[in-house]
C-alpha cells in the first residue's frame, strides 16, 4: 500500500508583528507573574470586571455615564442596535511601570474592551514615550 504524500504549504507564514520589549524596559526579562499579573491580579481583575462590566470608552462614545446601571446600558444599546460594550480587561489608566502602589490602586483601573485597549490606549501610551 502506498504512503500518502504531504501537501506543500499553500500560504506563507505571517510575518512576526509581535510586540517587542526593549532591553531598557522595566518589563525586560520578567515573566507576567514577576510583573504583577499573577494569581492575585487574576482574582482582583475578575472582581473589578464583575463590579464594572462595561468598557468606559464605549460608554463615553455612546454618551452614557460611567455609573449607568447595567439595565440602562443594555437598553440603550438595544435601542441603537449596538452590541453591549462589555469590558474584556482591566487597564491601568496611568502606566504603573512596576510601581506596586500604582499597580494595585483601584482608582487607577478602568474596564476596557479589547478593541479600545489594543488600539486607542496603546497609541496614546506610545505617543507619551
Amino acid at each position: 500500500m502506498a504512503k500518502l504524500q504531504s501537501v506543500p504549504a499553500m500560504v506563507q507564514a505571517a510575518p512576526d508583528h509581535g510586540q517587542r520589549i526593549t532591553s531598557g524596559s522595566w518589563r525586560a526579562g520578567k515573566t507576567s507573574t514577576q510583573r504583577g499579573y499573577g494569581y492575585r491580579w487574576q482574582q482582583e481583575r475578575a472582581e473589578y470586571l464583575r463590579l464594572h462590566p462595561f468598557c468606559v470608552r464605549c460608554l463615553d462614545g455612546l454618551g452614557l455615564a460611567r455609573a449607568s446601571s447595567g439595565e440602562a446600558v443594555i437598553n440603550a444599546c438595544g435601542d441603537l442596535g449596538l452590541p453591549v460594550p462589555w469590558a474584556d480587561l482591566v487597564d491601568h489608566i496611568i502606566e504603573h511601570r512596576g510601581n506596586p502602589a500604582l499597580f494595585w490602586d483601584r482608582g487607577n483601573w478602568q474596564g476596557l474592551c479589547q478593541c479600545h485597549h489594543s488600539g486607542d490606549k496603546q497609541r496614546e501610551e506610545a505617543a507619551r514615550r
